[in-house]
């Protein structure tokens, strides 16, 4: 359930309005009838022409996860399912994985082999090495052929999450001209118009085999009011990509609470230490902003149902081997935070002079002006100013939004480490790469906790929930299912003819 504050339903009807004048110019058809479903995912094109340089945005997730599957891939429930892998196998007590691969074909009709997909997986994880050093890809060792339609991924030690990592749309196959579906693409207009393969031939359909025009997708990237009134309109079945900081358009869009779905995803939201200078290096001053926000404030500002907030980077035990570490300051009251928070400030300020504004990177949307408005009024009851800048901006504080790509505590730690540019705790940094070469589980498990510990005090990272993913679906469209992972196979959903 959902409910909009009144400062969202006041300030953005205009906008709406506007939006849904647009929407009908370019809606087109309704989506009530046979047709192909009719796809909104929020974002902008550019999502879908450069979908491995816009990652992680929901369109750039789409388009990867409808063309260009990997090996595996997530089903609505989150689980593991063959994608171009057609089955595998586990060896040598966790450092081998074989694929035998699926009979596919590149946009061009040219048969999918596996030296080809070893060698693009390979390149794949080099460079996905440099973001998360000390993930399950970390041991990865070589990607090999081993006929012409089995590949063996060879680890030095044994990593339980590759499968969740291989199934993440970075490490989707493609080639120059595309990848092996499960649909091809082609622009219809503004719109991007999907057709399903036939996984045995690789054809796309033909006079001899037409495919139902249900089974044809069509997807536009747009901003997140257009997309809302299409729905709204009738003129598409589905919204994806909903976040929160589009949260507070549904309810003055007049949109059927019934029609909402939120997933379950976890993950990290939250603002990220990326600034530098005197100010931001003062250990005092980073725990001071952590400790001044009034979290409790954020479920009225985004009403859901089951969404909690939260002041630590990890949601619950996974592989830490121990509860996760919460702020020294935790169990105080919050006029006790902030008198504590204020006096560091004012020595900061006895010490340098007045401090100077605090970035704070946002995204656009009503959603992010609520939270700005609540962290300015948080921030300067210690007497920190902040001034908002776009995401692409330089900021002191930056916004993470993103769900977990595996469930360990190394994702967690890795996303707001020294390799994400991070105000970061070399320490912690140390742990974990002493964890990459510890010699057992246990040893493994010890300096992960270790690590933890270390980035929870150095406050580098300001934790305040869990990420929110909703979308919109029609009742006419069947095989949706809340998603632990944010995941909406396209290929997995049916139009209801009742």
């Amino acid at each position: 359930m959902f409910v909009a504050p009144p400062l969202a339903r006041s300030c953005h009807r205009a906008a709406l309005i506007a939006g849904a004048g647009l929407a009908l110019l370019l809606g087109g058809c309704s989506d009530e009838g046979r047709g192909p479903v009719v796809v909104s995912v929020i974002g902008d094109r550019d999502d879908f022409a450069r979908p491995l340089q816009k990652l992680p945005d929901p369109g750039a997730k789409l388009i990867l996860e409808a063309t260009a599957q990997g090996l595996v891939a997530f089903d609505a429930g989150g689980d593991v399912l063959p994608a171009l892998a057609q089955r595998w196998i586990v060896q040598d007590d966790g450092r081998s994985y074989i694929f035998r691969l699926r009979r596919a074909f590149w946009a061009d009709g040219t048969r999918v082999t596996a030296p080809d997909v070893a060698r693009m997986l390979m390149a794949r994880i080099v460079t996905l090495r440099r973001l998360d050093p000390d993930g399950p890809l970390d041991a990865v060792q070589a990607v090999v052929p081993m006929t012409g339609e089995v590949i063996e991924i060879r680890l030095a030690a044994s990593r339980p999450y590759v499968l969740q990592m291989l199934a993440q749309p970075q490490m989707a196959v493609l080639s120059r001209d595309g990848g092996t579906g499960p649909y091809r693409s082609r622009m219809q207009g503004k719109a991007l118009f999907l057709a399903p393969i036939d996984r045995t031939s690789g054809d796309d359909g033909g006079e001899d085999q037409p495919i139902p025009e249900w089974q044809n997708r069509v997807v536009r990237a747009e901003r997140a009011a257009l997309a809302i009134i299409r729905f709204r309109e009738r003129d598409s079945a589905l919204v994806l990509g909903g976040r929160f900081a589009d949260l507070p358009l549904l309810v003055p869009a007049g949109i059927d609470r019934d029609n909402v779905r939120i997933d379950p995803v976890r993950g990290l939201l939250g603002l990220a230490v990326t600034g530098e200078g005197k100010l931001l290096d003062d250990d005092a001053i980073r725990a001071a902003i952590n400790m001044t926000i009034d979290r409790s404030q954020l479920p009225a500002l985004f009403p859901l149902g089951g969404w909690a907030t939260s002041d630590r980077i990890l949601p619950d035990q996974m592989d830490l081997g121990r509860p996760p570490t919460g702020p020294d300051w935790a169990a105080l009251p919050l006029d006790e935070r902030r008198a504590q928070a204020a006096a560091s400030v004012t020595r900061w300020r006895h010490d340098n002079g007045a401090p100077p504004p605090l970035r704070i990177a946002l995204p656009r949307g009503p959603g992010a002006t609520l939270l700005f408005g609540m962290l300015a009024r948080d921030l300067a009851a210690i007497g920190l100013p902040v001034r908002r800048v776009a995401m692409t901006a330089q900021a002191d504080l930056r916004l993470i939004d993103e769900v977990a790509a595996y469930d360990s505590a190394i994702w967690y730690l890795g996303r707001v480490g020294c390799a994400r540019k991070v105000h970061c705790s070399h320490g912690a940094d140390a742990q974990l790469q002493a964890a990459s070469l510890a010699s057992s589980l246990d040893e493994r498990t010890a300096r992960i906790a270790d690590a933890e510990a270390l980035m929870v005090a150095h406050n580098g990272y300001i934790a305040l929930g869990a990420p929110v993913r909703w979308s919109l679906v029609s009742k006419r469209l069947t095989g949706f299912l809340p998603s632990p992972r944010a995941r909406h196979p396209l290929n997995h959903l049916f139009r209801s003819t009742n």
